[in-house]
């Protein structure tokens, strides 16, 4: 049995070319966290992407050995949180991440339930499958993990009909599916063009409310917006926009924000960086993001233009 396997990664991208479609299958990308499972004599030991032994943090997961009928394996998957309308939230796993002892995760257990999601199987009784097609280690995994358990399941998967995956996804408001060829092998440690990452990215206008210097290459300029939205209690801070500029949106942002300085934030909620600088709620942009976090601001969120067709204060939050 391999002592430590890195997991393979997939590359972003746009889905694969209609006439590729069906050299790939589809599945659903999970938004959790990667764990790779090693299970022998009757025991299981699990490790995160950057191998750090999380074993202990998921204990719900353990029964799973009892499942697998004294095989041993080498199993990849990710570990899953879902929100209260059924979608995988990361922002509710990280409740469960981090903790510091055996008490916290067993508190943790019964408030974020999780789920072990497997689509991989890269060694089993002695045989290394990593060399093997991505078809032939997921036959081998149904036959390994037969039923669900109560907090682990086998992805399921489509083979072509990645534009159908995908809008189905959008639909339940998922980040997005993974492609897989058919064909490919298990590359460890490497982020292949044999898997790709579809994201889908969500959008909506925000209020400009100050912004925060830049460092490095862009000293002197713009380092991220902050911005925000209106509630019934005021201007609602969202979080920093920090990617999406290009040199001329810099040059234009930094003669744009220069007058319309103030002392104070017009955010109703506290901004968590002592160099930020302020801005009269003016400029409404348009911003596009994965998702909200639990902290109620936005993940991966890119600048994608100013919107001068909306007035500040008409600016809310999307459902």
């Amino acid at each position: 049995m391999p002592a430590r396997v890195v997991p393979m990664l997939a590359t972003s991208g746009a889905l694969p070319a209609e006439r590729d479609d069906g050299a790939f299958a589809y599945e659903i990308k999970w938004d959790g966290v990667r764990a790779i499972s090693y299970i022998s004599e009757g025991r299981m030991h699990v490790e995160s992407r950057n191998l750090n032994d999380i074993t202990n943090r998921y204990p719900e997961i353990h029964p799973m050995v009892e499942g697998l009928d004294g095989h041993r394996a080498v199993l990849d998957g990710e570990v899953v949180a879902f929100d209260e309308s059924g979608r995988p939230s990361f922002g509710h796993l990280q409740r469960r991440m981090h903790l510091a002892n055996e008490w916290e995760v067993r508190q943790r257990m019964g408030e974020v339930p999780i789920a072990y999601v497997l689509f991989d199987l890269l060694w089993v009784d002695g045989r290394d499958l990593m060399h093997r097609p991505y078809t032939e280690r997921r036959e081998q995994l149904q036959l390994l993990v037969r039923a669900p358990g109560p907090c682990w399941q086998v992805s399921t998967f489509h083979v072509g009909d990645g534009k159908g995956l995908l809008e189905a996804a959008r639909e339940r408001g998922l980040e997005g599916i993974v492609a897989k060829r058919l064909t490919s092998g298990y590359e460890p440690g490497r982020r292949s063009r044999n898997w790709v990452k579809v994201k889908i990215q969500k959008a909506q206008e925000f209020v400009i409310g100050g912004w925060l210097p830049g460092e490095g290459t862009r000293t002197g300029h713009l380092g991220a917006l902050l911005v925000g939205y209106y509630d019934e209690t005021g201007l609602r801070f969202a979080g920093k926009v920090g990617t999406g500029f290009n040199e001329k949106t810099l040059r234009w942002f930094k003669d744009a924000l220069a007058p319309l300085a103030r002392d104070t934030s017009p955010f109703v909620d506290k901004v968590p960086w002592k160099l930020a600088r302020y801005v009269e709620p003016k400029l409404v942009g348009e911003v596009e993001f994965t998702e909200w976090t639990h902290l109620d601001t936005l993940r991966h969120p890119s600048f994608k233009g100013l919107r001068d067709d909306k007035a500040p204060e008409d600016v809310g939050r999307d459902p």
